[in-house]
């Protein structure tokens, strides 16, 4: 993914000299860049300098369970926020909204009241969790031609979703077309964001699939946070992409990959298409899709996402088939309570185990 270069190096010297500067240390920073980086090394900023709490393992993140048995274990994070995660080297991790038959949120369940099933077979809960817990976050905008008219309720929106998250959530900006942008990379800082969505270019075709991918890879590669999410805002369907919707959905699926909210400015029967795949994408994840009828409702949806994430269930299992093994996951989870009617849990759908193609050690 490339960022906006707007400098101009022809006219002098200095800046030449500069720019050679520059090329030998992309040149150093490439030697130990990792292969398949979707941020290029001479183009990926530094680490923001107000970072939320971090982790040390690159898997899923979960507490650990005191009564049960624990293979190798790692602590990272910040005590003084509360937010301490461990991991067991063969846990997974789902991040589960659940609602009554009423699309109501129910928040106060216990671990009692829910069971995982992996490819049909009930799974030991070894975490649980019902709590706040801050997020990575990529805000994958459209700049195409047609979104001309609704950038600037659209960012309106991206901005107050900030706003209303976990003040310890970090998240970056792309904007896309026929290509996609890095305009903003990890931040808290709500300045830095406007910024970046400003960078309006409302021209060229829609890569939607490709933005998805490659914002995807970035957070693997260099979230600090375990938990992940993409708010991905087009307004048609995807006509530029190298990567087809079966591939990032593939790609999507890696373990450890976000839950995706998407919301479609879609306004006529020819956007079947896009809706369908913008259904497709945040099923598969645990997210949802949301087509406002009117660019007034995109506020508030992005209210209601903000909620969601933060009113989320973190369930942690140890699968009887070792990850190891590898191949597609199969995942379903039921919650049954006292008091309740049915009551329907939204995580993700599977995951290839064996895919954390990325270690965010060390960052």
């Amino acid at each position: 993914m490339r960022r906006r270069d707007t400098t101009h190096l022809r006219n002098s010297r200095f800046f030449v000299a500069i720019l050679l500067l520059n090329l030998f240390l992309v040149w150093a920073r490439a030697q130990n860049q990792p292969a398949g980086d979707a941020f290029p090394p001479q183009v990926a900023p530094p680490k923001a300098s107000n970072p939320a709490p971090q982790e040390a393992s690159k898997s899923d993140p979960a507490k650990q369970n005191a009564a049960d048995p624990a293979p190798a274990q790692e602590q990272s994070g910040q005590e003084d926020n509360g937010f301490v995660f461990h991991k067991q080297v063969e846990e997974v991790v789902l991040h589960a909204t659940v609602v009554d038959d009423k699309q109501r949120m129910v928040m106060n369940l216990d671990k009692s009241a829910f069971n995982v099933f992996e490819d049909g077979k009930a799974q030991n809960i070894v975490s649980f969790r019902r709590e706040d817990i801050p997020v990575a976050m990529g805000i994958v905008i459209d700049n195409s031609g047609s979104m001309r008219e609704k950038r600037e309720k659209v960012n309106k929106a991206a901005i107050n979703l900030v706003k209303a998250s976990n003040r310890q959530d970090e998240a970056f900006i792309v904007n896309f077309n026929d290509e996609y942008y890095l305009d903003q990379d990890f931040t808290n800082d709500l300045s830095k964001m406007r910024e970046a969505l400003e960078k309006v270019d409302t021209r060229g075709g829609t890569a939607l699939y490709d933005a998805v991918v490659a914002s995807a890879d970035h957070l693997k590669k260099n979230a600090r946070l375990e938990k992940r999410v993409l708010f991905v805002v087009t307004d048609g369907e995807d006509n530029e992409s190298q990567e087809s919707l079966e591939q990032a959905i593939r790609r999507l699926q890696e373990e450890n990959g976000p839950t995706v909210y998407a919301l479609g400015l879609l306004g006529d029967e020819k956007a079947r298409r896009a809706r369908k795949a913008l259904q497709f994408i945040a099923e598969k994840t645990g997210g949802i899709a949301f087509f406002p009828k009117t660019l007034d409702q995109v506020d508030e949806i992005s209210s209601q996402v903000a909620h969601d994430i933060r009113s989320q269930y973190t369930i942690g299992y140890k699968p009887t088939n070792p990850k190891s093994t590898g191949g597609y996951r199969a995942i379903k989870v039921e919650a049954k309570a006292k008091g309740y009617g049915k009551l329907i849990v939204r995580t993700k759908s599977g995951y290839y185990a064996g895919q954390e193609r990325a270690s965010t050690s060390g960052k």
